[in-house]
């Protein structure tokens, strides 16, 4: 309970123990200067020179702390900067103190010798006391409270592997870090940063750790899935624990703090970052008033996100959900720039009538139309809402767009849109073909962008597969050979946006997803990741493939094979489009089966797209003819 007062009454009255501490050393040191400067026998005149001055010496080093902040820097987190400081701040008081001894009485002037050993005295003990409290804080205190350090090596990449360090020993006081491993440094060329050793991967992470007696290894936020999955699969084998830490990239930009956090399936299906040309969606963005439908799920919200950190003049974000924009709006008040006006309307796409008066209201610049039934089991149930929603919410979006003269409209498709086998995905490739067709006649730049699924999103595989671990199994699976493209959230939206600028109007552009995943390999690495194992503690169930569903997805045509890079992670698609009074034939009869059965509605559907898929495999066959 002493301890517990003591301890309280320390952090109550910290600063003035500091600046209590500093001027008892600064006292010393003057001191000290006169002794070492007389050899330890002050003559009278020395010591009335000393006490007369004393006060003005003292008062100058009170100044320079104030001015450089040396009581504001926190002793713990002591770096180069902070000795520079304290370098500058002695050398100011030094110059004063020259500068002002001609102008003052013979019996207070200062010898010049006394100066310069009172500067470096200054300096050493300050940086003695600093360099003194973090050892203490970083060595000896967690051995007085018995606490043991986990011996860790860091996982990374190139400097921002080495540059970890830092923040790991300063913020994160749990862990010892006894190495670095660096992906991109070659099998000789180990070295030591701070007196850690840093080793090249290519010596194998079971034997550095041996060396080195680490328990636990760091991942940097950079590294990409692959590797992480290597990486979780080693330190399984020889007992180490894995944890990710943020990129050092992220730390800097403030995205996110110094922590450590279990590794995620995000992280085993994380890919090499992306290489966005910022200034072409600044270019467009920036300073635009911009409308996104769809704006509470999964795509619409991170879009909203990444639109307000480019201070668009408007972000005017639409969904008929209610509930699902109250919480968007508590989240995204305050984030981005605050000249930036922030508007949620609550409308159905569908509502020609609701969409016109928003777009009297807001007259957006820029439309990310990302509203659309997406679950592939559901909409084959309900085939007239996935065509009244997808295609006809679409139409009435690209038709008011066209009307009101938005300069750009981006319009998220999927890699179901191709070949469909289901009512989602043959919904979304009418969709497809009406903007390319009001493309061909529109100032409105109309702009499609086509990719597979993302995680996390609503309704989603990996949150289904987290509720079933969670409720303790059995996990479903549809079939042992399932594959799916998967994309981050945040890296599917930074593609859309880089598509965005620089598409030009009909095109269809296609991110590149990687590789396709096992479904049946996402859920044991889902399992492992909660910590149990499969199927002693989780079993995988086959339920069979479901309606609409395919056991692979495509993401091109046959025509679109070999279509050429726009981008690093975007193709532009070498589609042809549907004439518009075809496709304003086909829409009508769509209509028309909207209040038919279920099973018209999706006939009807099905045989319209089947002739779009054969124009568009034919144009394939053109192509080999024509080459």
């Amino acid at each position: 309970m002493a301890d517990t007062r003591t301890l309280k009454f320390l952090i109550r009255h910290r600063f003035g123990i500091i600046v209590s501490a500093y001027l008892l050393m600064y006292v010393l040191c003057y001191f000290g200067a006169y002794l070492l400067r007389f050899d330890f026998a002050l003559s009278d005149d020395a010591a009335i020179a000393f006490q007369s001055t004393l006060p003005w010496v003292l008062a100058a080093k009170v100044l320079a702390c104030r001015i450089t902040r040396e009581w504001w820097r926190r002793l713990r987190y002591t770096t180069v900067a902070d000795i520079m400081s304290i370098g500058w701040g002695c050398a100011g008081v030094a110059t004063a103190m020259l500068m002002a001894n001609p102008f003052v009485p013979a019996a207070m002037q200062i010898p010049r010798s006394v100066i310069g050993i009172d500067f470096l005295l200054a300096v050493l003990s300050t940086c003695l006391l600093r360099t003194g409290y973090r050892i203490y804080v970083e060595a000896i205190q967690p051995r007085l409270d018995g606490r043991k350090k986990l011996r860790t090596v860091i996982y990374g990449r190139g400097d921002a592997a080495i540059s970890m360090l830092k923040s790991i020993q300063g913020m994160l006081p749990d862990y010892q870090v006894v190495g670095v491993i660096d992906e991109h440094l070659d099998k000789d060329n180990s070295f030591s940063a701070a007196g850690i050793p840093v080793f090249s991967a290519a010596s194998g992470l079971t034997r550095i750790t041996t060396q080195v007696k680490a328990t636990h290894v760091l991942i940097s936020g950079s590294v990409p899935g692959k590797k992480v999955r290597q990486l979780l699969g080693l330190c399984q084998d020889i007992g180490l624990k894995a944890h990710v830490i943020p990129d050092i990239d992220e730390i800097v930009s403030g995205r996110l703090r110094v922590s450590i956090r279990d590794v995620t399936i995000s992280d085993l299906l994380r890919r090499e970052p992306v290489k966005l040309d910022v200034q072409s969606i600044q270019a467009y963005v920036t300073g635009a008033r911009v409308l996104v439908t769809g704006a509470a799920g999964s795509i619409g919200s991170e879009l909203c996100r990444q639109i307000l950190s480019m201070n668009p003049a408007s972000v005017i974000m639409l969904d008929q959900s209610e509930c699902g924009i109250f919480h968007l709006q508590q989240e995204l008040e305050t984030h981005g720039d605050e000249n930036t006006t922030r508007e949620y309307p609550i409308g159905d796409c569908t509502d020609s009538q609701s969409i016109r008066r928003i777009m009297l209201q807001y007259r957006p610049e820029i439309v990310f139309h990302a509203a659309a039934y997406k679950h592939v089991p559901l909409m084959e149930s309900a085939p007239q809402e996935s065509i009244r929603n997808n295609i006809f919410g679409t139409r009435s979006m690209v038709d008011l767009a066209d009307e009101f003269g938005v300069s750009r409209f981006v319009l998220i498709s999927t890699d179901k849109a191709v070949r469909p086998s289901s009512v989602m995905g043959a919904t979304k490739l009418v969709a497809e073909k009406y903007l390319q067709a009001v493309a061909a006649r529109s100032r409105t730049e109309f702009i499609t962008v086509r990719f597979g699924n993302v995680l996390n999103s609503v309704g989603s595989v990996v949150p289904t597969f987290r509720n079933q671990i969670k409720n303790g199994g059995p996990i479903t699976v549809t079939h042992p050979d399932m594959r799916r493209y998967f994309m981050t959230i945040p890296e599917a939206v930074q593609l859309v946006l880089q598509a965005g600028a620089i598409g030009s109007s009909g095109d269809v552009l296609i991110l590149d997803m990687g590789e396709p995943v096992s479904i049946v390999d996402l859920a044991k690495d889902m399992v492992y990741l909660s910590g149990l194992r499969c199927p002693e503690d989780i079993e995988i169930r086959f339920t069979g493939v479901r309606p609409g569903e395919k056991l692979y997805e495509d993401l091109f045509y046959l025509s679109e094979e070999g279509a050429k890079k726009v981008h690093e992670k975007i193709f532009l698609s070498a589609r042809s489009s549907v004439a518009e009074h075809v496709l304003l034939q086909d829409l009508d009869r769509l209509e028309s089966c909207i209040g038919q059965s279920t099973n018209e509605a999706r006939s009807t559907l099905l045989d319209i797209v089947n002739n779009y898929v054969v124009i568009d495999d034919a144009q394939h066959t053109d192509l080999r003819r024509a080459a």
